[in-house]
């Protein structure tokens, strides 16, 4: 090595630690260390995680869209976090400034990433790309009736299969189902919902998925379990339901529908939904109006959107619709969340067996890095009850939601 070289190295150090620094004043001083390759460790003295960056390349790569390279390097390995993995991410998300994900550069690097579009032709493969990885592959990790969504804990101590039990009757008593009434669900995932209104409310269910590998399941599982003549399953977009329907219920698909096609969503309600109807959507949520994390839309969630509340209702207020309740349930997504990664994690030698040890890095991130976002308050989870204009047969108050 030449003397040029050799003096080189300590300035290239140098401006390595400016980057660290840089990146870590716009993180706003988390309590955390981030500790560079060469041993310089940028932060607090007391962490509660330190992030391990392995390369001087990622490094600088994370100042050019920092959500989408820090998952890229986190899920290549070039990025390591020591610590509780949720905890280290919720201290982030806590202490990140506001307005830091909404600068000119932010807004040109998203259009770089070209969301894509829920078309009927690339929702299906949007929807393809995420669910239809294998239901081996998501028994080895959710509770025993293949609930993806959100879990309502009634005691911190419920188990996964207990809370996901209670979200669905909490579901229905919202609802308010009734023995005979004709209900249609939009994106049914694996059909757990839809089994649970016929098997305890007597309902006949109608639940539209484009997931073909989940709706197989549930048409097999419908078979087994003697629900076939209450319970079908359709292959179809929910732009296509045809009908007339006492209760609307769409369970965690809103997200995949995209802002540009809310409106669409809105027009099938309003077409498909009696007078007397109920309706019930349960979405992932901002606090305002926000586009989705790079890495998540990109790597994910392709196609995906997350609105506001104040997006939600404007769904359903072209038609009149009147929301009688709404109710955040983010706490219990994070915790959900967590149980998820638990899971996850007892099983990393299955799944790697599966895809290989990016894919496990990656949805180690994103299962944890949601339940960091849920614990910190980033994102929201919003559970509306509408029905239409002038419907008065409805209880006062809430007191038959909690009854045992």
């Amino acid at each position: 090595m030449s003397a040029s070289e050799s003096d080189a190295l300590p300035s290239l150090d140098q401006a390595a630690r400016h980057v660290a620094e840089a990146l870590y004043m716009r993180m706003g001083r988390p309590n955390i260390q981030i500790v560079l390759w060469n041993g310089d460790v940028v932060g607090c003295a007391d962490p509660i995680g330190r992030i391990h960056i392995r390369n001087r390349q990622t490094l600088l790569s994370l100042p050019l869209n920092p959500n989408l390279h820090f998952g890229d390097g986190y899920s290549r390995g070039d990025i390591e976090i020591d610590g509780d993995l949720i905890d280290t991410l919720t201290e982030i998300y806590r202490r990140l400034p506001k307005g830091a994900d909404r600068t000119p550069w932010r807004r040109l690097t998203r259009q770089l990433v070209n969301p894509r579009r829920n078309s009927p032709d690339r929702a299906r493969r949007n929807i393809h790309a995420h669910y239809d990885l294998g239901n081996d592959f998501y028994r080895l990790w959710l509770d025993r009736e293949m609930v993806y969504t959100c879990a309502y804990f009634e005691d911190r101590d419920s188990t996964l299969e207990e809370a996901q039990l209670a979200k669905m009757h909490h579901v229905c008593r919202k609802l308010r189902l009734r023995p005979g009434e004709q209900v249609v669900e939009a994106g049914c995932g694996w059909g757990s919902l839809a089994l649970h209104m016929a098997r305890f409310y007597g309902v006949k269910v109608r639940a539209f998925n484009i997931s073909h590998e989940q709706i197989e399941f549930a048409r097999d599982r419908a078979r087994r379990e003697e629900l076939d003549g209450q319970v079908e399953f359709i292959e179809d977009d929910y732009r296509n339901i045809q009908g007339k329907y006492d209760a609307f219920v769409s369970v965690g698909m809103l997200e995949h529908v995209g802002r540009e096609h809310h409106r669409d969503l809105g027009d099938t309600i309003h077409r498909v939904l009696a007078d007397h109807g109920r309706g019930l959507l349960h979405s992932v949520g901002r606090n305002r109006r926000e586009s989705m994390r790079d890495w998540i839309e990109k790597r994910i969630f392709p196609g995906s959107y997350v609105p506001s509340l104040g997006e939600m209702t404007a769904i359903l207020e072209p038609y009149d619709f009147s929301v009688i309740d709404v109710e955040n349930l983010r706490l219990h997504y994070a915790m959900t969340l967590r149980e998820w990664l638990r899971r996850f994690d007892a099983a990393g030698d299955q799944v790697r067996t599966m895809f290989d040890d990016e894919f496990v890095r990656a949805w180690r991130l994103y299962l944890g890095g949601c339940s960091a976002a849920f614990a910190s308050g980033v994102v929201q989870l919003f559970q509306l009850l509408f029905t239409r204009p002038g419907v008065n047969e409805l209880p006062l108050t809430r007191a038959d939601l909690y009854l045992p």
